[in-house]
């Protein structure tokens, strides 16, 4: 029982281990994205600065880069909670180590003392000698040959007690090192925060002198996007009808099929009924088995759909949203990425549409029940009814306000869902 007991607490040890060992890994690659987005928005910032005019994308960079860094600090002070439980693993494991030597060296000294007193041959053989029996005597060789044995073991026994004590001294030495390095970087960030914050009361000063101008551009830009939506809920809503009509052609014929089946049987003909419909807009979406297939293999993805873009960041949100002192909606998420970047397909499909409008481009792909939507693309290489797979590039992100910029959608069936809970991070 007591060695189960053991075994389990080792266990449990390297299991806590492991899972320390890999938070901190996940929180370091975390720190590395957020980072590699926050360039982004630097070089962003500075393209829509470089103008006079003050745009939507700089104040949503402004925003964007204030967000990221936030999420960077916190993600920096969970590595220095791993680190302060690490140093503290580490130091309770150092003064084990000392005093398990101390133990050690105390019994080796003890048997060093009695060694000294019994040092001589002549001592020993008299030691021998002086046994009751042969067996006795047998009895007294082996333990003597045994202590010089467990003599040897002990001295090893410091000796690798002595290596595990410095290197652990060396771990903990590098992980206090860390932490120091993680408490610089901290103290950075926030000093960059700072001035990230006085860059926006910066704009938000000029906002106020161009007040007008900017009010201008938000209507047009709600407006154009009101537009946007409505031809994308249009296609949606065709794509939808064009599946409902498909499935009751299939059913009617499947009808004739069976009526000519029982002709030529010469068996009574089935009743006629009415082709049966799809009972919802969803059910329509997905009545072949290849279109239940694709629509099942989709939501079996969510939460690890790749990025519509390689890299960039989200600066407008899902739902509903405070602009121009009042609220809209928005039926999707907003990235910003970097110039000429690729825009891709999030999972395999088939376009069902591509339209430009206001100068940029617009796809929406299908995927059984699920379709995705691409906005504002500078140019399109994809064409209505090509077959697409995940990751293929479909197009090039377009300019808004200086910066370069991607709207993407997910609808099921008319229903428009948050992206932010189908992407992987």
């Amino acid at each position: 029982m007591k060695l189960n007991k053991v075994l389990l607490v080792i266990v449990a040890i390297c299991l806590c281990a492991n899972a320390f060992a890999q938070s901190s890994k996940e929180l370091k690659r975390k720190k590395e994205a957020l980072q590699r987005e926050i360039e982004l928005a630097e070089r962003n910032l500075k393209k829509a600065a470089s103008g006079k005019k003050l745009t939507l994308g700089q104040i949503n960079t402004i925003k964007a880069q204030i967000r990221l860094r936030q999420e960077k600090i916190s993600t920096i002070n969970s590595e220095i909670k791993n680190l302060d439980h690490q140093i503290h693993e580490n130091a309770n494991k150092v003064q084990n180590l000392k005093g398990r030597l101390a133990d050690l060296k105390k019994e080796y000294a003890g048997m060093i003392r009695f060694a000294q007193r019994n040092k001589n041959s002549y001592d020993k053989m008299m030691f021998i000698f002086a046994a009751n029996d042969f067996n006795q005597a047998y009895k007294r060789i082996k333990y003597l040959q045994q202590f010089g044995q467990y003599r040897k073991k002990q001295a090893a026994y410091i000796q690798g007690t002595e290596k595990q004590l410095s290197n652990q001294i060396v771990v903990l030495d590098k992980t206090l090192k860390n932490k120091s390095s993680l408490l610089k970087e901290e103290e950075t960030e926030k000093s960059k925060l700072d001035k990230n914050r006085s860059e926006q009361t910066v704009v938000l000063n000029k906002l106020s002198k161009q007040e007008k101008t900017y009010q201008q551009d938000i209507r047009k830009k709600r407006q154009q996007q009101a537009t946007i939506d409505r031809q994308i809920q249009a296609a949606i809503a065709r794509e939808i009808e064009a599946a409902r009509r498909k499935a009751e052609e299939e059913a009617r014929e499947r009808e004739r099929i069976a009526a000519a089946k029982a002709k030529a049987e010469n068996k009574p003909a089935p009743a006629a009924t009415a082709p049966s419909k799809p009972k919802s807009a969803n059910e329509a979406l997905r009545s072949t088995p290849e279109a239940a297939k694709l629509s099942d293999a989709f939501e079996a993805n969510r939460g690890s759909l790749p990025s519509p873009v390689a890299s960039g960041y989200i600066t407008g949100r899902f739902g509903a949203y405070k602009v121009d002192q009042a609220t809209a909606m928005r039926n999707g998420v907003v990235f910003q990425t970097s110039e000429g970047a690729a825009v891709r397909a999030v999972f395999n499909g088939t376009v069902s549409n591509v339209f430009p409008n206001f100068g940029k481009y617009y796809v929406i792909i299908n995927h059984g029940e699920y379709f995705t939507v691409y906005e504002g693309l500078k140019d399109v290489s994809v064409s209505k009814g090509d077959k697409v797979s995940t990751k293929q590039s479909i197009g090039v992100a377009g300019i808004e306000g200086g910066v370069p910029e991607v709207g993407f959608q997910i609808h099921r069936g008319r229903v428009p869902q948050n992206p932010e809970s189908w992407l992987a991070r």
